[in-house]
């Protein structure tokens, strides 16, 4: 593995570049859009309005505030799977570059991430704003939801650094990412009450570490409490897991990237 030291001087001489590579992803993903990074806004709250319409009354005694139960499970899984699927795609997608000069191959798929949090940021902005519209009491504990997101974060990369490298060499994996993210997503309760899965199948989503990072996020924001720790420590340990995985996955194999592309 590549030293510390070495690592961060690496990363400190294309810390520019890695912004610049940020700004392209997010320029190219609203290139043809007439709203540009605007949509950032409006997709959560539009697909928000939508599933309320729908949702809301077949769930309205187990969820009471399902706009906001619906948000944060959305914009969590938002930033999972562009991220990871950003990251996935990041070293196919930038094969020319990385053929005609030298740049370190992570940083295409830290800008994949790095790009999808800044989305994730901005829609939080429609987050609070649903969040005081549907009068949520904010507690001292929402300060909380940070680590959370953190985890969230951690475990993209890993995930992303992980496809990254196994997509080179397997391009299938492509395909079938799309229908993983489907799955996880309803597999994670993002848009139904977890207490309507039959008691024999409640298993999948203690084994979810997904699951336990949104359900940590609604504990705070809507309930005002703080979530169970234990819940949060069982993501932590598979976020890093998958980050060292995906770190030693990547640096193994990067120098074989040019054989594949």
């Amino acid at each position: 593995m590549i030293s510390d030291h070495r690592f961060i001087a690496n990363f400190e001489k294309y810390r520019y570049l890695l912004v610049q590579l940020i700004k392209r992803d997010i320029q190219v993903k609203y290139r043809n859009s007439m709203l540009g990074i605007f949509w950032s806004f409006l997709e959560p709250l539009l697909t928000m309005i939508m599933f309320t319409i729908i949702f809301s009354y077949i769930f309205k005694r187990d969820i009471p505030n399902f706009p906001v139960y619906y948000l944060i499970g959305r914009v969590a899984f938002s930033l999972f799977q562009s991220g990871t699927t950003g990251a996935m795609k990041s070293i196919i997608g930038n094969s020319a570059i990385l053929r005609s000069v030298y740049v370190p191959k992570y940083l295409f798929a830290l800008a994949s991430v790095g790009s999808a949090f800044v989305t994730f940021l901005l829609s939080l902005i429609i987050l609070v704003a649903v969040m005081i519209v549907t009068n949520v009491h904010f507690t001292i504990y929402v300060i909380f939801a940070s680590l959370p997101v953190l985890v969230l974060l951690l475990m993209t990369l890993g995930v992303g650094l992980i496809l990254a490298t196994v997509t080179v060499f397997f391009r299938d994996i492509e395909h079938l990412y799309g229908v993983f993210t489907m799955l996880l997503m309803y597999g994670s309760a993002v848009f139904y009450p977890a207490s309507i899965i039959p008691a024999k199948w409640q298993f999948l989503l203690t084994i979810n570490p997904f699951y336990a990072i949104i359900s940590c996020m609604r504990t705070v924001l809507m309930n005002g409490t703080l979530y169970n720790t234990g819940e949060l420590l069982y993501a932590t340990v598979f976020s890093i897991l998958c980050l060292v995985v995906g770190m030693g996955l990547f640096y193994k194999y990067q120098n074989k990237f040019l054989l594949h592309l």
